[in-house]
């Protein structure tokens, strides 16, 4: 039986040179541990993350409570299929339950799985033929066929066409557009209500409201995209409630189970039974070990007061990014929900990227000018000011 052992970062990289399709681009280092706020390499270096689990870590690495519970989960029950009941399913669609719209879940692995069973019930509520789905310039939905053409953006399309029929693009914030390209064969709109990959975009003043109204006008869904934004993000438990806006549809991922696979598709009750029996299924969907976890992770963020927690460090991160603004002419714009960040500069921000990694801080650079930061909602603000140190630093280098 094969063990892991400790191995040196290039034994690693050259296991997968040999054995793993390289389509990810990698730096070259190993991690093997993570605790909070931190994780150490193979050769024993400790890096603070800023962007621990490409936002699936929204509690850090390894949150204690969430590991307890798979730990003593994975001794009971790991899987059975979804044509058998179990506990932790059920209470965990409750408990995603009460903290958003009141609806019912749909269990899956994944954000792009989510938006799947998102669009096919968009399609199968619609009952009258309607397929086309509104998405937005620079959003992100996932890689599947559907999910990647919901995507509007061409770079994730290159050398797949022909894409899926039915979807239509607008400018993110753009009332008009979207008004201009519902048509009598249009079923819903789906949209992040902050887009992540597309660099922390917020929406405009009344937007979100806006596609609310044509949604109820036109009769079609709204579906929100909180695979990023979800589970206390920006401070609230879904972005949503900061806008005053309530969606039909909203699916989730990423930090919905503390850091395990795990995703869901909440909608009303009425609309939920639009997904009939055998219309649509997901196999590891709903599992003991991601409802247990999903369930711990949701407590967790109570029983912390993270919530609030995550607007104090989201108040201390615009007052930090926006005095490095004033210093440094690469900075454009800086823009903060809770604990989603987006530093917009006016050069490409890979070299950023790696001056922080060679200072042992993680960050993301997205549409190749804005670095994206997201952190653990129970970062300290030690760790904050440390993290900030050294991003003052480096974006004071790359101006010059």
């Amino acid at each position: 039986m094969a063990t892991i052992t400790a191995t040196s970062s290039a034994e690693t990289i050259d296991l997968f040179n040999r054995y793993v399709i390289p389509n990810y681009k990698r730096y070259p280092i190993c991690l093997v541990r993570g605790e909070g706020s931190y994780v150490w390499d193979a050769e024993g270096n400790r890096y603070l993350d800023f962007f621990p689990g490409w936002g699936c870590n929204l509690l850090g690495h390894c949150p204690p409570p969430v590991v307890e519970a798979v730990q003593d989960q994975v001794a009971r029950l790991i899987h059975i299929p979804n044509t058998w009941y179990t506990e932790p399913q059920g209470l965990w669609a409750k408990a995603l339950s009460e903290r958003s719209f009141g609806g019912q879940a749909f269990f899956c692995n994944s954000g792009a799985e989510a938006n799947e069973a998102a669009i096919k019930l968009a399609r199968l509520h619609s009952q009258k033929g309607k397929y086309k789905i509104v998405t937005f310039l620079g959003g992100f939905h996932g890689r599947t066929m559907a999910t990647v053409t919901a995507t509007a953006q061409p770079k994730y399309h290159e050398g797949l066409e022909p894409l899926m029929p039915g979807f239509v693009y607008a400018p993110f914030g753009d009332l008009d557009a979207v008004r201009r390209l519902i048509d009598d064969e249009t079923c819903a709109i789906m949209v992040e209500p902050i887009q992540g990959e597309g660099g922390v975009q917020i929406p405009p003043q009344g937007f979100l409201k806006g596609l609310r109204e044509l949604c109820d006008k036109h009769g079609l869904l709204l579906i929100f995209d909180e695979v990023q934004t979800g589970c206390g993000r920006t401070g609230k438990w879904f972005a949503y409630q900061h806008f005053d806006v309530t969606p039909d549809v909203m699916t989730l991922a990423k930090a919905v189970c503390g850091g395990l696979a795990g995703a869901a598709m909440l909608t009303t009750p009425e609309i939920a039974k639009s997904l009939r029996p055998g219309m649509h299924a997901s196999t590891f969907g709903g599992n003991c070990l991601a409802a247990r976890a999903g369930v711990a992770a949701l407590e967790m963020i109570e029983s912390e007061n993270l919530l609030a927690h995550a607007q104090r460090l989201g108040a201390i991160f615009k007052k930090r990014l926006e005095e490095m603004r004033q210093k440094h002419h690469v900075i454009r714009e800086v823009r903060v929900l809770g604990v989603m960040i987006g530093v917009e500069l006016s050069i490409d921000g890979t070299a950023a990227v790696q001056a922080c990694i060679d200072r042992r801080l993680l960050i993301n650079c997205t549409h190749g000018t804005v670095l994206r930061l997201l952190p653990a909602m129970n970062l300290t603000e030690d760790q904050l000011h440390q993290g900030c140190d050294i991003l003052d630093a480096v974006l004071a280098e790359q101006g010059n």
